[in-house]
């Protein structure tokens, strides 16, 4: 049997921009934002680590790890997670018989830690405004 109107509504999740089965007009009040918050960078590992490259042409795995006060599993999911997306570049080599990963951030992270950074202070501005 194929549930319709309401019914159909109500076992999906809403779609982007809709509101939920039940509450009328909240997406009227919703203020349109041309500029999404990039959830990627949101997390506080990553925004640490793509704020941390920002301010340095590179960092070792080791001086992230102690800059960010995070365990090396914690790390390297997160900074695995950026180099994916394109927005940190990563370089493996050996010191000696040691391995040593460098970080670097791409162009691309670089351009979405200031969209970021815009999109944080016109919500800061937005806010003090109110």
């Amino acid at each position: 049997m194929v549930a319709s109107g309401d019914a159909a509504r109500r076992d999906r999740p809403p779609a982007r921009g809709e509101a939920p089965a039940g509450v009328q007009g909240r997406s009227q009040r919703r203020r349109s934002n041309p500029v999404e918050l990039d959830r990627l960078i949101h997390e506080r590992v990553r925004l640490g680590i793509v704020s941390a490259l920002a301010v340095n042409d590179s960092l070792s795995f080791n001086e992230l790890k102690r800059m960010l006060g995070t365990t090396d599993g914690n790390l390297s999911v997160h900074a695995r997670r950026l180099e994916e997306a394109g927005y940190i570049d990563c370089r493996k080599s050996f010191d000696g018989r040691v391995p040593r990963t460098e970080y670097g951030l791409a162009s691309a992270g670089r351009a979405a830690l200031r969209r970021y950074l815009d999109h944080m202070e016109a919500l800061i501005h937005r806010v003090r405004e109110g």
